[in-house]
């Protein structure tokens, strides 16, 4: 992918730049194109009237959306606030998107499912969330697919990375700190790095791009279009995870002493919002549809530390 590919004139709107995969998304599509990235006081989420005018002013070619409310327990308490982040917000992008062209990229999550299948999720299994955070990203895919916007949607699943607020570094914190560390070992998935997630975006929107030649967005979104699984390679479960950030934070600094990590079942950690089980992704449908494999976790995990 080259540089600059991005036509001449045109923008990205870029939301959730704080964030973990937006930040590393800005860093990418600056050196491809002009990347406006409005803060909260420029552009509110939770208000879908700011959207819009964001959205008239700027008149992107393209919209990345990377913002969400993404407290999910907290959610169960503020359900309004999360819906009209996750839901109101998306439905105003799609609705906007649509009458200038514009392809919309927006990232969605494995909590769309409720976990009880026994193997991985495809893109095209039932969708039954299992709480406020979940039926709000739900709400949100179907708005935009309705919306008539031309869309990707990238499900995820344990995203994390570097900087930021995230299991990994909320663990090693902890290790450092106790003796023992007690960790679910009954939820499986795939731990996804921020920073891979976002190259694959690059990547798609490059090869969009490509695609288009003299064509807006939108119309190469009616071929390629819909939802996509992109989630870390491999599986574990969160304590597998855990201990295996600390066995090679260990291999890095023998003489510092880090808690056991020790298993103990979702019944043993009740949370106000429940969990899924089972949050496997089947990614095959981006592999063959952009060319793009995500990283095996234990490999991005590797890569994450080596930056701490």
């Amino acid at each position: 992918m080259v540089e600059g590919w991005l036509p001449q004139g045109e923008r990205i709107l870029l939301t959730g730049a704080s964030g973990q995969v937006g930040g590393e998304l800005l860093k990418l599509l600056e050196a491809r194109g002009e990347v406006v990235a409005p803060e909260r006081e420029a552009m509110d989420l939770a208000d879908a009237e700011s959207v819009r005018k964001t959205i008239r002013a700027v008149r992107p070619r393209w919209i990345v959306n990377c913002g969400a409310y993404t407290a999910v327990d907290k959610a169960e308490s503020e359900p309004e606030l999360a819906y009209a982040i996750n839901a109101e917000a998306v439905k105003a992008m799609g609705e906007e998107a649509r009458e200038i062209s514009a392809g919309v990229i927006h990232f969605s999550t494995d909590y769309v499912f409720d976990g009880l299948k026994s193997s991985p999720y495809v893109e095209t299994d039932s969708t039954k969330p299992m709480g406020v955070y979940g039926e709000g990203k739900l709400a949100g895919e179907n708005a935009l697919a309705e919306s008539g916007a031309g869309h990707l949607i990238f499900r995820t699943s344990w995203v994390y990375g570097a900087t930021g607020k995230n299991f990994l570094l909320t663990i090693l914190k902890l290790a450092r700190e106790r003796e023992v560390l007690r960790v679910v070992a009954d939820q499986h998935g795939a731990p996804t790095w921020s920073r891979d997630l976002a190259r694959m975006t690059a990547a798609v929107i490059g090869r969009c791009e490509a695609m288009a030649e003299d064509r807006e967005p939108a119309d190469v979104l009616v071929e390629v279009g819909g939802v996509y699984h992109a989630a870390g390679g491999g599986e574990t479960t969160w304590h597998g995870f855990a201990a295996e950030a600390v066995r090679l934070r260990q291999e890095a600094e023998p003489g510092v002493r880090l808690a056991e990590i020790q298993a103990i079942t979702t019944a043993e950690y009740p949370t106000p919002a429940k969990r899924p089980a089972n949050s496997r992704l089947n990614c095959g449908l981006l592999a063959k549809h952009f060319g793009w494999t995500m990283m095996d976790w234990k490999d991005s995990l590797r890569e994450v530390l080596a930056e701490l």
